[in-house]
């Protein structure tokens, strides 16, 4: 008898433990999977590459909220669990989230006043300054940073937001010189993003892509036309 009452207290323990690791796994990712399903049916028929127009700047801003929930959520996952173990998956996590994607909200509310309609030169060139962006101190500073909060879960969502903004800022950049509403290049984009975060530096793989995304930008000043969906469709 005592052996099965000394059980019941293990098993309300593990029960909290598995409950404080699915419940922020379980909403975290399925908050990304609908952002990415809202995202695409936002997006539908909008991409014009290079000549897209952002509509209004209500409708914008909330699109790239759910971008940003879409293409960064999945990489906080390890942050997220952390944080969900050690004070609970609502306290801790709602907030935490919430916050990380307010930074980047702000960031599209910038980017919206600064985004104009351009050609394919202003493109290429932003993409040749985002691949040189990678090889900067600061960009390399905040990956480390970005990376070691996502491990560790240490560190408000604010700040680690802050910290993100500064790692992948090239990278979005970039997406929005290419096709702010291309649902293809914002896979390519939230995959290198994902994998920058959770992966330890190394620059025999970090400056060959860089100098990748330079090439890149070169290729579309000299030959745009090479370019899949950079064109606005005749």
């Amino acid at each position: 008898m005592g052996l099965r009452i000394t059980r019941v207290p293990d098993m309300i323990r593990n029960m909290r433990v598995a409950y404080r690791t699915a419940a922020p796994l379980a909403a975290t990712l399925g908050l990304a999977a609908l952002a990415w399903v809202v995202t695409v049916r936002q997006m539908h028929s909008m991409d014009m590459g290079v000549a897209t127009q952002l509509g209004s700047f209500a409708f914008f801003v909330a699109l790239w909220a759910a971008m940003m929930a879409a293409m960064m959520l999945p990489g906080l996952v390890p942050a997220v669990l952390r944080r969900g173990r050690s004070t609970g998956p609502v306290r801790a996590v709602v907030p935490f989230v919430a916050s990380y994607l307010l930074v980047w909200t702000l960031v599209g509310a910038l980017l919206y006043a600064l985004y104009r309609p351009h050609g394919t030169t202003t493109a290429g060139l932003v993409v040749i300054a985002a691949g040189l962006y990678e090889l900067t101190r600061l960009k390399q500073h905040c990956r480390r940073c970005c990376r070691a909060r996502a491990r560790s879960g240490g560190g408000g969502g604010f700040e680690f937001g802050l910290y993100c903004v500064g790692s992948s800022i090239g990278l979005m950049v970039m997406l929005v010189a290419l096709g702010v509403m291309s649902v293809a290049w914002m896979l390519v984009i939230a995959a290198l993003v994902f994998v920058q975060k959770l992966l330890r530096a190394k620059p025999a793989i970090d400056v060959p892509v860089a100098l990748a995304i330079v090439a890149f930008g070169i290729l579309i000043i000299t030959t745009p036309g090479s370019v899949p969906g950079l064109m606005p469709p005749i």
